[in-house]
């Protein structure tokens, strides 16, 4: 394959999409996505995230009260930058968005009038910006600044009215979650990846409390509304995220602790509370699906809600009224996509913003979820996609997420159906590390640890290839961030087992990754990588870079050239290692694009090249040499 500097595209075209799917009777596999629901106060309008014009922007228009689909307007807010998250300030007047240029590292925090279109952004002098919550009166915004050359970030309450700031707390992953209504307290979080803890911040004296002991991986808060209650998402002290109840004692203080939702299989996954604060929505992670349910806050009872189409919920928010809840949702033949889900009797579940209508269902494919043991024993899993009507061993891809916390789940997934149209099958597996599974799962990689997570990828081609679910001749492996990292490392590790690798934006070297990440990065990724210094060793033998030589198998590198998280320098520098050794691996780089791949036409162009590759490799198995 040749090299492709800078990739230039022409449009979001029929014929492109045909020929990913086989044919021009194919399902389109880039519709838009829609995420992020956010009803104004007034429950009038409703804001949220859509790339219908090929980016991530920002979208208002006014809600049906009857749930009929929202009509969407011709143009999205006037904020510059791909839009990654955003909240109505509660007076109406304000709409916050963080944005990235190119989707990349470097955020910033802008907020737009939605009537007037008037925009401002809130510390532009900063390196970046992320955003926090709103005080209750709309008057102030929690945002966190990171310095330039700084790992540390300064949680801070803004006030719209003289851009004056007050900071309430400086740390790694600093973030305001809650202010109290009369303005008095706080929440804030920070601390490393997977250690995070929550202080209470009395705003008068500036004493803070820690809440909870111990840090967790889930970490946030919301006050009740009469400010003597905190309702704490967290896994702190615990194996799994649950819903806690604080009673706060005076200005500072915590009074008494109780858990008022927990299950001890399955994660908490995101909590909502309706706005007159005596119900929760509840979303449960269970084996990667999601569960719904509403829970009374007065009694503690809880009650199923309407099941969404789609095996994933990404957002949930009330409505206004809090008869219904606004729910992000998708599935591997659902594209993302926003629900109304009634909470009345006999009310059902409709659709409010999806892309065309298409018969995604007659063509896409279901997975299944398939158990396996690591090497040392450890439970694993995966989800297994088959092209319809196959039987016996299959071409098969390995797909490792990110994080390392992150989760493989049944969401949408062009690439995985473009390669099942091609008769390659695709096993997306959780290795030991990634989140949904408990905090000793998630833990079970660090230090040396991050061994046996190599070694899972090995476990879960033994166990395909024993199933006779893969060829054992044709399997490749692949994975983004994280999981290009595990490509890597999988590929020098065990290079017999694999005819194919694409490596999407991973670490190659961990001495130049923590030299050249952005430094906010550096300091929260210690926890889950190791140190640079005290663990230099180690780090050093965990470098696939170090390893380089054992690497056979024809290796598509994939990266995007703003990307300062994972630096362009890892992707070149394992690629020059290759050719120095007269190997021709494949190097795609988009131009305008960073750690993800966001635009539209870059995504079909991602997803075609990587079918190219896959395939001629799969189908073709020919010479072993990267």
């Amino acid at each position: 394959m040749r090299e492709m500097e800078h990739v230039e595209v022409s449009g979001f075209t029929e014929r492109r999409l045909a020929r990913l799917g086989g044919g021009t009777d194919a399902p389109v596999l880039f519709p838009p996505q829609y995420s992020h629901p956010a009803p104004s106060p007034d429950g009038a309008l409703l804001a949220w995230i859509s790339d219908r014009d090929g980016r991530p922007r920002a979208w208002v228009a006014p809600l049906p009260p009857d749930g009929a689909p929202v009509v969407e307007p011709e143009m999205a807010l006037p904020v510059e930058g791909d839009v990654e998250a955003l909240s109505w300030s509660p007076d109406g007047l304000w709409i916050a968005c963080q944005t990235a240029r190119y989707g990349g590292e470097r955020t910033r925090v802008q907020v737009v009038a939605p009537e007037s279109g008037e925009v401002r952004e809130l510390a532009p002098g900063a390196a970046a910006t992320t955003l926090g919550v709103w005080s209750p009166t709309g008057r102030q915004l929690g945002i966190t600044l990171f310095a330039e050359g700084s790992g540390d970030g300064q949680a801070c309450l803004v006030d719209l009215r003289d851009g004056t700031s007050t900071v309430l707390t400086s740390g790694p992953a600093a973030r305001v979650c809650a202010v109290s209504g009369d303005g008095r307290r706080a929440v804030v979080r920070l601390g490393r990846q997977g250690a995070h803890r929550l202080e209470l911040v009395d705003l008068r004296s500036g004493r803070r409390t820690e809440l909870l002991p111990g840090g967790g991986g889930v970490a946030d808060a919301r006050f009740g509304v009469t400010g003597r209650q905190l309702y704490v998402h967290t896994d702190a002290g615990r194996e799994r995220p649950a819903l806690l109840a604080v009673t706060l004692r005076g200005s500072s203080g915590v009074s008494s602790v109780y858990t008022i939702a927990q299950r001890p299989d399955d994660d908490l996954d995101l909590v909502a509370l309706d706005p007159a604060g005596v119900r929760a929505a509840l979303a449960w992670n269970v084996d990667g699906r999601s569960e719904l349910e509403l829970l009374d806050l007065r009694s503690g009872l809880l009650e199923p809600v309407v099941p969404v189409p789609g095996d994933v919920i990404t957002g949930v928010a009330f409505g206004r009224d809090g008869r219904a809840l606004l729910v992000a949702n998708e599935g591997p033949t659902v594209p993302p996509r926003i629900s109304r889900v009634g909470l009345e009797k006999h009310d059902a579940s409709t659709p409010l913003l999806r892309g065309p209508r298409q018969q995604f269902g007659t063509s896409l494919v279901e997975p299944t979820l398939q158990n396996f043991r690591g090497e040392d024993g450890l439970r694993l899993s995966g989800w297994l996609f088959r092209p319809s009507g196959e039987l016996g061993p299959l071409p098969t891809l390995l797909w490792l997420h990110g994080g390392p916390e992150a989760q493989e789940r049944p969401t949408f997934q062009p690439l995985f159906q473009a390669l099942l149209a091609e008769g390659v099958a695709v096993f997306a597996p959780n290795v030991r590390g990634s989140g949904g599974y408990g905090r000793s799962f998630a833990t079970a990689d660090h230090g040396e640890g991050r061994f046996a997570a190599i070694s899972d990828v090995r476990a879960a081609v033994d166990f395909l290839v024993t199933a006779g679910l893969a060829d054992a001749a044709r399997v490749g492996v692949s994975g983004r961030s994280y999981g290009g990292y595990l490509t890597l490392a999988a590929l020098a590790w065990y290079p017999e087992r694999f005819a194919v690798g694409v490596d999407v934006c991973g670490i190659s070297d961990f001495a130049s990754f923590y030299a050249r990440t952005e430094p906010w990065i550096a300091t929260a990724a210690t926890t889950a990588y190791g140190d640079p210094h005290a663990d230099a060793a180690l780090l050093h033998e965990l470098s696939p870079l170090q390893h380089v030589e054992h690497i056979a198998a024809p290796l598509l590198v994939v990266h995007g050239a703003h990307d300062t998280n994972v630096p362009l320098e890892q992707a070149q520098q394992v690629v020059d290692a290759l050719r120095e050794r007269g190997a021709s691996p494949g190097f795609l780089l988009f131009d305008d694009e960073a750690h993800e791949v966001r635009g539209t036409d870059n995504r079909v162009v991602f997803v075609r090249e990587v079918v190219s590759w896959v395939k001629a490799h799969l189908h073709e198995v020919g010479e072993r040499t990267a």
